[in-house]
């Protein structure tokens, strides 16, 4: 998920490929900078954040306004977000991980409590987005998108009047072999595995975790990549026809040149609903600065950019009011109220757990 302007579709990761960091004003976390301490008075706010997820101008509008420059890093999956700061944070004062990552973090005090005094926009926020159960009275996270997981595929790849609307075709049949992309998100992979069983993806048992090892080992001669946040871009060039995706990524490359080639569809067994945020981490140089770029963010005209260009579903009221119908109505950034009453956000269920998902997949990989 990024930033900086380039078509909607094309993947930040491959602009980086072709010219580099500098070209397009982003610093990775090698370099990343220091300027001020806790108390404030800092001129910079070291940004951590997915590919494709935020707004063409948005970073230097910000510094614009305050004087502050933003240096955004990416990450791929919440996995390497968590590993990169587990051992401490390097220097980032904003994050963007996921509900059941913000407990996750949290527990582990990777993250640190957000004045909301800091954070009028807060305001904005539809009501119930403005608690959580995985971050209750909002301590440590303001919530920046949400967002569901499908599948996107090349519609003239699929046999006439053919839609693969189960996770079946993902997960354990060899109908598109080698034509396939499946997220290399642990946990998200196999919780979406657990939905194709028939139970929910939280609390999976045992003998079912088992059982989805030795499927997705099964599958995984006909899955042509697990990718690391790129699957739309895997999907726009042509290097495979069916991918597990994000609602947005997929709206993203459906809404550039060429995007009525490819469609979206939420499988009938339902879905992992996800909202990622906006967090501290612990040992923020900046921590005014960083309350200050978060409750940019949150701003009605800012988040308006942010989401033409990303096309995420907001929790922002004040945002939605001013998208027009064309992404209000649009079903592949708002599945129906029928798939989403199937569906499930997961919860973090211990460190335990979440190191056997990576030992899990681990194992699948090596396969």
């Amino acid at each position: 998920m990024t930033k900086g302007k380039y078509l909607r579709g094309a993947s930040r990761r491959s602009l980086l490929k072709q010219f580099g960091a500098g070209a397009i004003g982003l610093s990775f976390a090698g370099g990343l900078s220091a300027c001020g301490g806790s108390g404030g008075g800092g001129n910079v706010v070291n940004f951590y954040n997915w590919d494709t997820y935020i707004g063409p101008t948005t970073l230097d509008d910000f510094q614009a306004a305050t004087g502050t420059t933003v240096n955004m890093s990416l990450f791929a999956t919440n996995d390497e977000l968590f590993a990169r700061l587990r051992a401490g944070n390097p220097g980032f004062d904003v994050i963007v991980p996921s509900n059941e990552f913000v407990t996750r973090m949290s527990q582990a005090e990777m993250i640190q409590p957000l004045d909301h005094t800091l954070i009028p926009n807060m305001s904005n926020l539809l009501p119930e987005f403005q608690d959580a159960a995985f971050d209750p009275g909002r301590r440590y996270s303001m919530p920046y998108t949400w967002l569901v997981l499908g599948i996107g595929y090349r519609k003239s790849a699929m046999p006439a009047g053919f839609v693969p609307n189960s996770w079946r075709y993902l997960f354990d049949s060899p109908q598109f072999t080698q034509r396939i992309a499946l997220l290399s998100e642990s946990a998200d992979l196999i919780r979406l595995c657990a939905k194709y069983q028939g139970i929910s993806l939280n609390g999976i048992p045992d003998a079912n975790l088992t059982s989805i090892e030795q499927m997705l080992i099964r599958q995984k001669p006909h899955v042509k990549a697990f990718h690391e946040d790129d699957g739309q871009d895997l999907l726009a060039s042509g290097e495979i026809d069916i991918v597990l995706e994000y609602n947005g990524d997929m709206a993203q490359l459906m809404a550039a040149e060429g995007g009525d080639q490819f469609d979206f569809v939420v499988p009938n067994e339902g879905t992992l609903i996800n909202s990622d945020c906006l967090c501290i981490p612990t040992g923020a140089p900046n921590v005014a600065g960083a309350h200050a770029f978060i409750n940019y963010l949150l701003d009605a005209e800012a988040g308006k950019a942010i989401t033409e260009e990303i096309q995420y579903p907001t929790p922002n009221a004040a945002v939605a009011a001013l998208m027009g119908p064309e992404y209000q109505n649009n079903p592949v950034i708002f599945p129906s109220a029928e798939v989403m009453a199937r569906s499930e956000y997961g919860a973090f269920e211990g460190d335990e757990r979440a190191r056997l998902y990576e030992e899990i997949f681990t194992r699948i990989s090596a396969a």
